[in-house]
């Protein structure tokens, strides 16, 4: 499923903010500096974008959106021979909340359409757009870049960025929508009924000689599905109406949320879901919710029915976590198996931060990524992360 960064932005320009236009008390204009490189992708004609405003943080309770105006103009169009474009913001959550040296990314994604994205300086966030827009480091003045004529695939890593931004991801048409509703109905089977149909549909990939891309395409293929019934059930649910005069507020509000919620759980359940196949496959043995210390369930534990055996000898016991998004969740791991001294998680996230991977080595955490996600890391990360192949070989060695 080929998709280009061109399908979303058709231009971007990024730099990092000054003092002078986040602090209220040195400044009250509201405008962007550095902006000369503009004029390559926005013209010279005044253009009023309707934009969104984004704050990115490692912190999920920092994270927030805001609706705004961003304007580009040049303020002396009345004058002769003199020009002074400007980039101008109204009034917004975001940019006040933005710390001095934080990465800012204006990107238009329509003729009168734009999205501004600050993420934290050294955050996972960050390094992810830096990575997406194939940006080194950047300075105080606007690097700009015209992605009109983009058409490479940004892959798994890159439609996971996007999505993460709030921009739903394009997915091809596929004929599978009969089939699927013959199967189900308009509603959602069990994660793992679905998850299981989706591996079915996939030919050509193995578990034992290439586990990192099989479980890719199988998270590609029921992402694909998935959104595929979700379109059908969505749309005829908004077509019905909420409560008895078809506008009720707080029912939409509640179907929403319902709706962004069973995203997030089925995707992580999905992600177990074919782990564990992958790893039957390869014949390890294994435990999944188990329960350890304190009520805790880890992911998976090496090999079954061992955790609680005496008679084992620790040395040989395996942990593994898994979570779609890493970020600061990745702690929540470091607890679920006491016996346990060097545990691993495996993550779907791309680009976490240096400073986040070297917390992780500190906590004795092996970060274990999909082989196509890898080279997002910088090279010092990539030498401290190890594939699923990897993984599969270390536990596989334990078991014999």
């Amino acid at each position: 499923m080929a998709n280009s960064l061109s399908s979303y932005f058709t231009s971007i320009g990024a730099k990092r903010l000054s003092k002078v236009e986040i602090d209220p008390n040195t400044s009250h204009q509201h405008e962007l500096n550095g902006i000369a490189g503009f004029k390559e992708i926005f013209g010279l004609e005044r253009i009023d974008f309707q934009a969104k405003f984004i704050y990115l943080s490692d912190n999920e309770d920092e994270i927030f959106e805001n609706d705004a105006k961003l304007n580009w103009y040049d303020a002396r169009e009345n004058h002769a021979t003199r020009t002074e474009y400007r980039l101008y913001y109204s009034d917004n959550q975001v940019i006040p909340f933005a710390s001095e040296g934080d990465l800012i990314i204006v990107g238009r994604t329509g003729a009168d359409n734009a999205v501004v994205l600050v993420a934290s300086k050294d955050s996972t966030s960050e390094k992810q757009l830096l990575w997406l827009f194939n940006l080194s480091e950047v300075k105080n003045k606007f690097i700009v870049k015209d992605l009109s004529s983009d058409k490479s695939d940004i892959g798994f890593a890159g439609r996971y960025i996007v999505s993460s931004l709030g921009i739903e991801i394009e997915e091809p048409e596929t004929d599978d929508l009969k089939k699927l509703i013959d199967l189900y109905g308009k509603k959602f089977p069990p994660t793992n009924v679905f998850s299981a149909y989706a591996r079915s549909t996939i030919k050509d990939v193995s578990i034992i000689d290439a586990p990192d891309e099989t479980l890719i395409k199988w998270l590609e293929r029921e992402e694909l599905l998935f959104r595929t019934l979700e379109n059908v059930i969505v749309k005829e649910k908004l077509e019905t109406g909420f409560g008895k005069d078809k506008t009720d507020v707080d029912e939409f509000i509640s179907f929403s949320l319902s709706v962004q919620n069973r995203r997030k759980s089925r995707a992580g359940h999905s992600f177990e879901n074919h782990l564990a196949v992958i790893f039957e496959g390869n014949k390890i043995s294994f435990d999944k919710g188990e329960v350890t210390e304190r009520n805790n369930k880890p992911d998976f534990l090496f090999p079954k029915k061992a955790y609680h055996n005496t008679s084992i000898n620790i040395e040989l016991l395996t942990m593994l976590g898994v979570k779609t998004t890493a970020k600061d969740r990745w702690r929540q791991v470091l607890s679920e198996a006491d016996k346990i001294t060097n545990k691993h998680l495996i993550t779907l996230e791309p680009s976490i931060s240096k400073n986040q991977t070297d917390e992780m080595i500190a906590q004795k955490l092996q970060l274990v990524i999909p082989k196509s996600i890898i080279p997002t890391y910088q090279k010092e990360q990539q030498e401290q992360i190890i594939s699923l192949a990897d993984f599969i070989k270390y536990v596989s060695k334990k078991q014999a």
